[in-house]
Order: C-alpha cells, then structure tokens, then sequence
C-alpha cells in the first residue's frame, strides 16, 4: 500500500532548521572550538539561512547588509567585538580580579574583557541559552561580513573604490580628523548594499559612542577580517575555554546565588516569615511601593503610573535617588550579585513599610500585614535556562552547617516579564493559562491567580491564553511562530524564561516538597514586540514610556494580591 507522505510545511522546515542549530552548538560546545566560515560554521550559517529569523531581517539577502539587525546585535555584544577575529566563551575564571577593563555591553548583563588586539573573552555565568544568545548573533554578523567583503573585492580580488575610501574615513578617524560625512555615506551605501537614505539613517542610530562603535568602524573592521581570511589565511575562531565546558549545567553558580540570599534572610531573622518571590525588574515593584509616599506633597494626586513615568525619564535623577534613599529608611535592601548570575536581588520586610502612607492604588490590608508581616524578594530578570537554576536553588530549604535545614515559608511565586506578543500590539498584557516548550512535548499548565479580571479598569488590552517558551527569541521566524498562533495550541505569545521557571517551582512543590504544594502562582506578561510584523520585531526598538503602564499595571496587581485578603 503507497502511503501519502505530504511535503514538509515551512513551520516544519524552520522548526527542524532550529533543532539542527542547536544540535550542532552543543556538539561544537563540547569539541571546544570551531571556525565560523569552517565547516562546522557553514552548517549554522546554512541553518540560520534556512529559518531566516525576523529579528535578523535580510540575512537572507545576498547583497543587502541588514541595519537594524546588525544594531541590535551589537547592542549584545561587547565594544570592540567587530575587531576580534579569536571570541573565547570563559567562565568565571578570574578575570575580575586582573586588570584587564570589563566591557559590559548596552543591552545584555554579561562580563567581557579585551586580551589584546585579536582577543575578546566573553564570561558565560547564565547557562546555555547565554551560548546559544552569543552564538546566533555571532553566526549572523559573520554572514554580514561577507556581504561586506563582496562589495569591497571586485572579481578580481582588488580592492574597490568605496572600500579604499572606508579606510581613508578610518584613518582620518583615528587621529581625530574631520572627513566629509555625506562622501563616507555614499561609499558606505555601496559597501553595505544600501541607499543613501538607508545608510545615513542607520549611522543615526549607530550614533552611541558610549555603547557602540560608529557604522562606518563596524562596517570596516567587519570587512577587514573577512577580507584578511580569504587572502591572508587569517582565520577567525570561536573557543570554549575547559572550565565553562565543565561548570556549564552544574548549577555552580545558582547555588552561590541562592546560598547568599537565604543566608541574608538567616542573618536577619527573616527566614520563617511568609516570603513572597517576585521576579521582576528592579524598579517596578520599589517605584510602586515607595515613590508616593517618598515624593514631595504636590506629588500626591498623581498615579503609581504617573509617578512612574517621571522617574523613567532621563532629567529626574534627584527624584530616583529620593526614592531609593527613602526605600533603603523603610525595609528594603539590596542584594548584590557576587556570584556570577548577574540578578541582583531586594528584599522588603513589609513589616516597616510605611503602610498609612502608600498610594490609595495599593490595596492593604493592615491588619493582614501587621499580623504576617510579610517579606517580598524580588529577583532581577533571568536568562533563558538561567530561571530554572536560580529558581530551583533558591526553593531548597537553608541548610546552616550539618544539622540545621530550615525549609522557607514560601507563599507565592510572581512571574512578571516581558514577552512577543502573537495577536496584539506592544504595551499589551498577557495572562498565561500554560507554558509550553518550543521543540519538545513538555507542557506546564497552571492555575494562575493573576486573571484578565484584574485588569478591568486599567484601559489595556489583556489576552489569556497559552504561552511558548522558546529557546531563543534570536531564532524565531514567522512560520513557526504562525504554527503556534493558528494550530491548536492558540498560543498568545512567546518568551523565554516561564516554563524553566515552572519546572523548578512543580519540582519543588511536588517532588521535593521542599514548598508547600498550595503556593500561590501568578504570572503575567506585557509585549514589548510583535514578531509577527517586521516594524515591530525587536529590533526595530525599545518600548520605552510605552512599557511604563503595563508593567505598573502587573505591578499594582501583584502588590495587590499579596498586600490584600
């Protein structure tokens, strides 16, 4: 009997195309090394090519070198980078004592420091989906190089007319020189396959000395090491030093992480009392508690949301310190990392909270409050896998020496992050009713306390639904990410961090029972992109202001459920 095989669809060839990438990153992960225009390289390109990521755009193109992509890399990875042809992936392995300066880049909380000329180490603390993260962008940046190196060779080999002018504009650079900048944009739109138009608009937004190189260094130096590698047999190469190979997946630094946090609850009798774990940014939930009760009286008629929008504004620094100095005065204090996971952790012991001066936003019940006397730990954003060991180490019980092991009153869990959204727009909320994991069957379904109801009169559109986690949002595409909007599974949105946080939290719960199983569980997201269209991918921009309402919504909300019976 013939059996009818259908041809594959394209959400089937890009999630296999996804598979692939990862498959090989982990084979060249254990192997140590690899050349990225290698063999082994041109496999990831090859697949990279075949999911063609929105957050990439015309990576696929052969001419068009990609603006806002190469931008928003580059905001991921340290100054300098473009000049490096040898990348060494490290683990914590003492560069933080030496004297070489640490490079952290703009959009991303990693460690780096330049060796010398050809060498930069980037520090890997946040597990692997910090190596796939790294990876995919350096993958992406060699293919532009060589889009760059088509347009600075002719046939021939000989260098072209625009390319000999970029390094006239680059030496004159480096001496401080004033060059004409509408002739360097001009020969620069040949170099990257651009207009005028295009290439005068991306060097704007290139145009952060303090966070990036300028586009016609970028371009250069991208194009010089291409170059050198086809007639100078210079290679480029990417290393993974032996004691990342060995740490990666121990959960070595979680447990430094967590360790230091129950210790401080320990030390400060705090351990015992009801513990309220929100995972949030670090401005959130303290802006939402303290600045109305911390800011002048002409500030009282304003909103937690109001209040919020000034203090993310850029002149208002007087009234952040004013803030955080009051917050420090009524039970918080913070944490700083010391172990490596970069999340930095405040602790708010709601029995000194101001309680008659908060904002009338904030529901309190102070006969609740002063009965439990409740204690709030809000943890900075993880990292993709990153959530599940510093959530699944941070529920172990505290052991104090070989007879001490004191279990924590854990009484709820508060997921807030931001996340793509798949059937609305940026500044939108979504509630999730289950996390699934991108590429396997695993599935976490959870009763969450967090409800589109709470939103009602906030003026925001909410969605409920199924959430994906993927593996990296680097490597979406529009195939897969329609699959999971329009298939069964009527996914909502995607981010990466939720189903790594709820396997910890059931493991927990359920198996370790080192929390109790009743724990109330509350996530919620707000959209900081549509990967669905081009103009609101990622790359195309921060959310800026727009993010202020629904993040202090969510805020207001949690704050709400754990202050209120």
């Amino acid at each position: 009997m013939k059996i009818d095989v259908k041809k594959r669809t394209k959400a089937q060839e890009s999630r296999a195309a996804i598979e692939r990438l990862y498959i090989i990153m982990r084979h060249l992960f254990i192997r140590g090394s690899y050349k990225p225009m290698g063999v082994s390289g041109s496999s990831i390109i090859k697949s990279l090519l075949t999911l063609n990521p929105e957050i990439y755009g015309t990576i696929a193109d052969e001419d068009k070198v990609e603006i806002d992509g190469l931008l928003y890399v580059i905001d991921r990875l340290p100054k300098g980078i473009e000049e490096c042809r040898q990348i060494n992936l490290i683990s914590r392995e003492g560069y933080e004592h030496s004297k070489f300066k640490v490079i952290v880049p703009s959009k991303r909380r990693r460690n780096c420091y330049r060796v010398d000329d050809d060498q930069m180490n980037i520090e890997v603390t946040r597990g692997r989906s910090d190596i796939y993260d790294i990876l995919t962008h350096l993958t992406f940046i060699y293919v532009e190089s060589e889009k760059i190196k088509k347009h600075a060779l002719d046939p021939k080999g000989r260098k072209t007319l625009a390319w000999q002018k970029l390094e006239e504009i680059i030496e004159k650079s480096a001496i401080k020189e004033k060059f004409n900048k509408e002739r360097g944009f001009a020969h620069l739109s040949v170099l990257i396959g651009r207009t005028y138009e295009e290439t005068e608009e991306g060097y704007r937004k290139f145009e952060n000395p303090g966070n990036n190189n300028s586009l016609f260094h970028i371009v250069y130096w991208l194009g010089k090491l291409a170059i050198q590698e086809t007639t100078e047999e210079l290679s480029r190469e990417i290393t993974f030093s032996p004691t990342l190979r060995e740490r990666i997946g121990h959960h070595t630094y979680g447990d430094l992480w967590a360790n230091k946090i129950k210790k401080h609850l320990f030390d400060h009798d705090l351990i015992e009392r009801p513990l309220h774990i929100i995972s949030a940014n670090l401005h959130s939930i303290v802006n939402s508690i303290y600045a109305y009760p911390a800011l002048s009286e002409s500030m009282k008629n304003r909103s937690v949301e109001e209040l919020a929008e000034l203090l993310s504004q850029d002149e208002n620094e007087k009234m952040r310190e004013d803030v955080q100095e009051y917050a420090l005065k009524n039970g918080l204090v913070e944490i700083e990392d010391t172990s490596g996971t970069n999340i930095t952790v405040q602790v708010i012991d709601a029995g000194q909270l101001p309680l008659k001066s908060l904002s009338k936003e904030l529901k309190v019940d102070h006969q609740k409050i002063d009965r439990e006397r409740p204690v709030l730990l809000i943890m900075d954003y993880a990292f993709g896998e990153q959530a599940y060991e510093t959530m699944d180490e941070l529920l172990k019980s505290y052991k104090k020496g070989d007879d001490v092991s004191i279990l924590l009153n854990v009484k709820s869990i508060s997921i807030m992050g931001k996340a793509g959204i798949l059937g609305g727009d940026k500044g939108d909320i979504m509630i999730p009713t289950a996390h699934v994991f991108e590429g396997t069957a695993d599935n976490y379904p959870i009763e969450n306390d967090i409800q589109t109801s709470d939103f009602k009169d906030m003026d925001i559109p909410v969605s409920e639904g199924t959430m994906v986690s993927v593996l990296g949002t680097s490597l979406q595409n529009v195939d897969v990410l329609e699959y999971f909007l329009k298939s069964s599974w009527k996914a909502i949105g995607l981010e990466m961090e939720g189903a790594h946080y709820q396997k910890a939290i059931q493991s927990a719960s359920k198996i370790r029972k080192s929390i109790r199983d009743d724990v109330k569980l509350r996530y919620a997201y707000y959209a900081s992109d549509n990967p669905l269209l081009t103009s609101n991918t990622l790359a195309s921009g921060s959310l800026g202001l727009e993010g202020v309402k629904p993040t202090y919504a969510i805020s207001v909300v949690i704050l709400n459920k754990i202050f209120s019976n």
